[in-house]
This record gives structure tokens, sequence and C-alpha cells, in this order.
């Protein structure tokens, strides 16, 4: 039963601490029960947790407060929610309403000259799927196969490295490096709906979802395939009909002779979203495999893109090609002496070193980026452009601060001085090269051409990629999920994810993975944010003891508070009933 009825109190005085754990409790419910196979219960508990108003106000929170698209409109132009519109949008949420089609935007493609088009539905609509997702997500979460890392809560690219590196690092072996061809669009929806078996109400909703049609300009397209990229709970969709790729390999593993075991053990297929490889240490094998998946993807309306689509090796150059490229990381295994390498289980020699860099390809996209900035700020101050860059250097490094990056580092921080010494030139034509350097290189330390500013006692330095430390990120667990339940496990595992940044991973540490405002565990997915205990504008300092971490939506409260003078702390004490 709901335990936070319907309120009589606007919006800024809802208890989130008691929605969040009223949700989170239910959603516990469902993956054990889908754990168990106990789908009358999945189904009942799905139910109740869609008619729950706690459900249904955290999903309008998290679509018109939370989510970074909160501003962006639908085909009937709502965006950007008053309070009072998100407590009016909660008590309407109900399935079965009628769906309107989602308005298309086409984005351009990260590192191509394409575009590729995203389906944003109304607001309604949004907050409607999240609720839907908040019930289906814990049961299939209890279902997803254990190497499947794309779109799902508490894992991510660096897990999916991760597998791929616990799969080669003994043994060489061929590797089929695939992608799916427009997977979004083009997957079977009546597949897709027969594969949920789901109770009828929330099927029939789905449905209308995957039907509603696309509005592309004043031009309404019908959609007869695929799942729109836009939607909250697209991705999820999308994980489903991929969903049996690794169980359908593993499968094809024991028809191999020898012992079966062994067999789907040396067999492997790591998917991230709808990039995937299969790897083995035969040729044979993977031929097969790939004819396999073939049959299988077909069944979902889905096939291989030919382009993106090749075999190689991952110690011996196969087809012109050594080792392969996998969500912006390079992997192969070198050959280097006896005193370089591991050993096998059984302590044998291997004659060779697996490593993984940062992808040739990403390293020349992150130093065209930063060379487009610095041509931006031709004109700006020192200042200006140290502010701009740092973020995306911190951003690239922290990415590859989990493999072997230290040759990248210093490549693109090479690359960068050279750059900056352009800049500089432009600004002062008529200086000589060692005024230059002494105006804007400065040393530090035991460090020279360190690129920074003079003004005040703490002078703004330009970030160097080599700053960054490296060490090894560990993989998630088999099939845990954050629906089990153990938040130490989950929120350790956010402090230490090579994207968080330093500050926070320490804040997160310093609070023990708890909200300093609503006293809430941080789960993966969460908006975090820094917040000033003493603001700025009341003379509070930038640094780390003036600092905190709160979520999102604890964070608006706070600073409400802050500007108004009034510091209601009854948040927490109601958390505690």
């Amino acid at each position: 039963m709901d335990t936070v009825t319907e309120p009589m109190y606007e919006w800024k005085d809802i208890n989130w601490r008691k929605v969040e754990r009223c949700v989170f409790k239910l959603q516990k419910r469902i993956f054990r029960a889908s754990q168990q196979g106990d789908v009358k219960l999945v189904h009942r508990l799905q139910r109740l947790l869609q008619t729950s108003w706690s459900a249904k106000a955290l999903a309008v929170r998290r679509v018109t407060q939370d989510n970074l698209g909160k501003k962006t409109a639908g085909v009937d132009g709502v965006k950007s929610l008053s309070p009072a519109a998100r407590l009016k949008l909660t008590g309407k949420l109900n399935l079965g309403t009628k769906v309107k089609p989602t308005r298309r935007v086409w984005i351009p493609k990260p590192g191509t000259d394409e575009k590729r088009p995203l389906g944003i539905p109304t607001m309604y609509d949004r907050a409607l799927q999240a609720l839907v997702k908040l019930a289906l997500e814990p049961e299939w979460e209890a279902k997803f196969e254990p190497n499947s890392y794309g779109f799902r809560p508490g894992r991510s690219a660096h897990d999916a490295i991760g597998a791929i590196y616990n799969s080669i690092n003994k043994k060489p072996k061929y590797v089929l490096d695939a992608d799916i061809s427009k997977c979004f669009d083009k997957i079977n929806q009546e597949k897709l709906l027969a594969k949920l078996q789901t109770y009828p109400k929330l099927r029939r909703q789905v449905k209308a979802w995957l039907k509603a049609g696309v509005m592309d300009g004043k031009t309404l397209f019908p959609t007869d395939e695929g799942t729109p990229q836009g939607g909250v709970i697209s991705p999820l969709l999308a994980n489903i009909a991929l969903h049996g790729m690794e169980e359908r390999i593993k499968q094809y593993a024991e028809t191999l002779k020898g012992n079966k075991s062994k067999n789907k053990q040396a067999l492997a297929l790591i998917r991230y979203a709808d990039d995937f490889v299969i790897m083995h240490p035969e040729q044979e094998v993977i031929a097969k495999s790939q004819e396999v998946i073939k049959e299988w993807l077909a069944q979902m309306g889905l096939e291989l893109k030919p382009s993106k689509t090749r075999v190689t090796h991952t110690l011996e150059e196969h087809n012109g090609n050594v080792g392969f490229d996998f969500l912006g990381f390079n992997i192969r295994q070198y050959t280097v002496g006896k005193n370089q390498c591991g050993t096998n289980t059984q302590g044998k020699k291997l004659g060779f070193k697996t490593l993984i860099k940062p992808s040739a390809e990403k390293i020349k996209t992150h130093t065209k980026k930063i060379r487009k900035v610095v041509d931006k700020h031709k004109g700006s101050p020192q200042l200006a452009l140290i502010n701009r860059l740092n973020p995306i250097i911190r951003g690239w490094c922290n990415y590859y601060s989990t493999v072997v990056s230290k040759e990248a580092f210093e490549q693109c921080y090479s690359n960068l001085v050279q750059k900056l010494l352009r800049w500089a030139y432009r600004r002062h034509p008529m200086k000589s090269r060692t005024w230059i350097v002494r105006r804007y290189w400065h040393t530090e330390g035991n460090r020279n051409w360190v690129f920074s500013t003079r003004e005040g006692k703490n002078p703004f330095k330009l970030t160097q990629h080599q700053d960054t430390k490296i060490a090894r990120y560990v993989k998630v667990k088999g099939n845990r999920s954050p629906y089990d339940g153990d938040t130490v496990y989950w929120s350790s595992r956010l402090g230490k994810h090579p994207e968080m940044p330093n500050e926070k991973s320490y804040l997160l540490k310093k609070q023990n993975g708890k909200c300093a405002y609503c006293g809430l565990t941080f789960h993966d997915g969460d908006y975090i944010e820094t917040d000033h205990i003493i603001p700025k504008s009341q003379g509070g300092k930038n640094i780390k003891s003036n600092k905190q971490l709160l979520h999102r939506h604890c964070h608006d409260l706070k600073t409400a508070q802050d500007l108004t003078g009034t510091h209601d702390k009854s948040h927490v004490n109601r958390g505690a009933e």
C-alpha cells in the first residue's frame, strides 16, 4: 500500500525521502519476484507501483525537474513546468490515456557529418513513460544477461571493456566486432511486444507509444517498426529486444566438440547497446557465430551493418588488422619478452601482453575539439580559455584513466602546447618567444611549462592531461543490480567510477554516499550537484570544506531557502519516520 497519499500541500513541501523509499521498496520486491520467476506477483506489484502517488510524483520530478531535457517541448509545445503544473500532472498520470505523436529533431552524430533523428514525446507521455520504466526496469534487471552493459543502471562502458579484458587476457582470440544497423529504427514491434510478456493494460500502453507516429515539421509519419530514440523508455525497450543474444551464443557453444562447460566459457559475447563483440580462439567458430547471430537478429527485424562488421585477431595480423576498437578504446595484444608477459592458469609464460589504450580515432577527435576551442578564443583572455579547456580535458582523461593512457595523454598535451604557443604569438606578434613564454607559462614545483594566470594568490592553471592518475577499474560483479538492495556496494562503486570528478568522489566518501540534504543514498542515474554550504553570495568560500553533494531537486530546495533565509530541517526528521 502506498504510504504517501495525494498531498494537500505544494510541490516544494513533498517529502522526497519518503517518496523514494516507498518506490524503491516496491522495486526491490518486483526484482526479487522476477528472480524467483513469480510472474503473477511481478504483475501485481507493477500494478500497485503504477497506481502509487509516490511513483507518479517521482516520475514527474525526473522528467520535469531532474532531466536535462526538461526544457525541450513535444508536439504540444509544453515545457519547463512550474511546481503547480508538476503537481497537477502527477494527479493526471494514468495508463491507457491517448498518446500524441513524437516531435522529430535531427542532431549531429559524433565524429561524422551525418545526423540522427530523435523523437521527443510530450511532457505528459515522458512522465508516463518514466512511470512505466519504474515498474518494468526492476523486472528486466533480474532477467538481463550478465554481459549486457549499455543503458543499464550501475553499468557502463568501462564494465564492458573490463569483461573483454577478462575474456582475452590469458589467450589470444579471434574477434567478431559488429554493429547492428539502425537498431532503434528497425526493431520488429510485434516481436518486442510478445517478448515483454506483460499484462494487457501495460502492453496496450507500450504498443500505443510504438505506434504513435512522428511529426517532422508539419508532416505526420507512421511508425510501423522500431522504437523512437529520445523516449524515456526507448533504451529499456531496445535492451529487451536484444535480450537473448548471449544465451543464443552459449547454446551454440554447447554444440561444439569437447567439454560443454569449457566451450561456453571460451565463446564470449559482450554487448553494449547495439555494439557487440564475439570472441573465441578458433576462426571457424567465429564465422559460424556470425551466421547464428544473423539468424537470431533477423527474427527481431534487425541485421548487421556490413561497414562496421569485421573479423580480426587480438595478437596476429588478420585481414590487415591487429586488435580492434570498441567504445573508444583500442584493444590488442603485443608480443613481449618473458620478463614482461604474464602467465596462464598453469603458470606457463604467455609471450604476449594485453593492452587497452585510447583509440587513435578518439585521440584525433579530442585534439580537433581542443583546437576548435583555442581558435574560437583568439581574442579571449587567458582565464576564459583555461575555464573552457579544463572541463574538456578532465572529462576526456577521466574516461581513459582506467587503461594504458600515459603515451596518449603526453601526445595530446604536447599538441595542445603547440596550439597554445600559436595562440600566444597571434596575441603578441611584436614580442619575442622568451617574453611570450614567461607571460603565459610558469614554473610550479618541479614542473615547468604550466599554462597559468598570475592574478591573485591562487592563479588559475590549465589542467595537464598527464595530471590524471591512471588506476584500474573493477568490473561490476556478474548479475548484480542496484535493485538487489545492497546500497553499500553500489554507493562505493559510484564514488570510484572513472568519470566521477575527483572532488565529487572525495565528497561522496565524506558523506558516506548520501545526500547532505535528504539523507538518501545516491543511486546510479541520480543527478548529483555540488552545493556551497554557505553560499558564495553570503561570503562562502569556494573550498572543499564549504562544499557538499545534493540531489538536483534537493539543491533547488536548498538554493530557494538560501535566498529567502528560511532553512527548514524537517525534511531530515520526516525521513526518519
